[in-house]
Order: structure tokens, then C-alpha cells, then sequence
């Protein structure tokens, strides 16, 4: 979005250094680029579209066999990761998406936030997962094509569950790899104006895009419970409960039900679609 110029520069040459084959492409949602070697290849955007809509755009360039997606504010740690996703995916035909451990880089503790897992996880402990943070993650390009890209309509929120949930329902598998490791500073996703809005409204797109009716609801459920037991301030419940509303007036685009095989699937990996 053109306000950390700094910042991008450093991720840039975070990819750049990595040590295989590998094509950098940097998308300006509605702003200023700055220059970059000529191996890098841009795309500029004449307004902000949102996150998925701006990862669909740089998508429609890759020619590789694998996709990582990078937010300007994160970098990689070692040039040997790029090497080390390839030879997990090398490994594992049935693997779709790689998501990556985030570390703090003035050294404070992982975020839990940042764990695909329910409860205190172990953030050094790799396993089977269902989701994994947008700007942390690596995908197979024939199971993000398979499962359709990302969701333009979310803006921000919940699009990589998503799109997570749609690669699961195209019969891949998610790891959580413990030691494919990357830097993003220690941040609040509140920082954003529209967090609550966008929140709310899109957990019930993802629902309604995705699940079979009955999980839907449980799965709806269980956040709005959440959401009570978390939240404490009134005008935060208030935006909330707005973006909740707005979920069921406006339309999520394609209702693609999983399969139950899949919910199962899901189930064992330690994350029911209810929660």
C-alpha cells in the first residue's frame, strides 16, 4: 500500500537472497512502487482492491510450481527457506500449503495468535493443520488454482481460511512446519479500522461459502460465544454484531459446500469446522 517503502525494500531482498530459482513479483495496491532491480516484476494496481483480490492479481504472473505469499512488513530469516519449502513439497505430492512459524525479531515469544492450532500449541511443533496466515505460507500453484484463488469479495479477514479450506476439500493436505521460519514485529490485528466489521462479517461468508448447513451454524455459534466471552467493550461488540448482520444480507459469492470427508479430515487434524 506504499507506506513502508523501508520495509518492502527489506523483504524484497529477503526473497532475492534465497538460493534457487525463484521469480520475485511485488503488487502496489493503489500506490507508489519503488525501484526495484530489473529482475523483479511489478504490478501496479490503480486503487486499493484489498488482500485477495491484490494476491489473486500477483497469482496470474507465477510461473512456478510453488507460491509464497509475503506482507511487505515480514522477511524470511534464512536464504535456505525457499530451498527447504521446495523439498517439502518435492516430498509430498499430497501437500498443498506450507505455513510458516513467525518469530518476533527483537526476540519476544512467539505470537499464539499466530499458531494454525487451537489452544497453547507449541510453536515448535510441526503437524497437520487446517488454516495458515496469508503472509506467512507457501501454497503448491495447482491446489491454489484447483481451489479457485483466493476470495476477492473478503477485502481482508479470513480469506486464507478460505482458501485453506478449499485446498483441504481438494483432497490436499496442510503442514504446519515448525522450521520453515520468518520475521513479522510483534503487532495486533485491532490495528486495523476495520477489524471488527470485516471480522464478523466474513466468518460468516466463510460459513455460508463453505460448510454444509448444519456445521454452519454450529461453527456460527461458537464464535458469536466467543466473541461475547472475549470482547469486553460495548462499541467493539456493537461493530461487531454489525459485520455479523451484514454477513447474511450480502451475498459471500459461490456456496461450495465441503464435503464431510473433509470436515472429518479436519476433525482429526484437531480443528472441527465449529470452531
Amino acid at each position: 500500500m506504499g507506506t513502508r517503502p523501508d520495509e518492502l525494500r527489506r523483504a524484497a531482498k529477503s526473497v532475492l537472497e534465497q538460493g534457487v530459482d525463484i521469480e520475485l513479483i511485488v503488487v502496489s495496491n493503489g500506490a507508489e512502487l519503488p525501484d526495484f532491480p530489473e529482475n523483479v516484476i511489478t504490478r501496479s494496481l490503480p486503487e486499493n482492491i484489498g488482500i485477495p483480490a491484490g494476491r489473486n492479481k500477483g497469482a496470474e504472473l507465477v510461473t512456478g510450481d510453488i507460491i509464497l505469499f509475503l506482507d511487505d512488513d515480514g522477511w524470511y530469516r534464512s536464504p535456505d527457506l525457499a530451498k527447504h519449502v521446495q523439498d517439502r513439497f518435492a516430498a509430498d505430492p499430497r501437500l498443498g500449503a506450507v505455513s510458516f512459524r513467525i518469530a518476533d525479531p527483537d526476540g519476544g515469544p512467539d505470537q499464539r495468535r499466530h499458531l494454525p492450532r487451537l489452544g497453547s500449541s507449541d510453536p515448535l511443533r510441526s503437524s497437520k493443520v487446517t488454516t495458515f496466515l496469508g503472509g506467512a505460507c507457501a501454497i503448491r500453484t495447482a491446489a491454489f488454482e484447483k481451489a479457485g484463488g483466493q476470495a476477492e469479495e473478503f477485502f481482508y479477514a479470513h480469506e486464507e481460511s478460505d482458501l485453506a479450506w478449499r485446498i483441504l476439500d481438494a483432497g490436499y493436505d496442510i503442514l504446519y512446519d515448525a522450521e520453515a521460519v520468518m520475521y513479522h514485529p510483534a503487532t495486533l490485528p485491532t490495528r486495523h479500522p476495520d477489524f471488527y466489521r470485516l471480522n464478523a462479517r466474513n466468518r460468516v461468508w466463510l460459513a455460508r461459502r463453505n460448510l454444509p448447513w448444519p456445521l454452519a451454524l454450529g461453527y456460527l455459534g461458537s464464535w458469536v460465544a466467543i466473541t461475547l466471552l472475549r470482547e469486553r467493550d460495548r462499541e467493539s461488540l456493537k461493530t461487531w454484531f454489525t459485520g455479523f448482520k451484514e454477513g447474511w444480507r450480502e451475498s459471500p459469492g459461490r456456496r461450495r459446500p465441503m464435503k464431510w470427508s473433509t470436515a472429518w479430515r479436519m476433525t482429526k487434524a484437531g480443528r472441527p469446522p465449529i470452531i
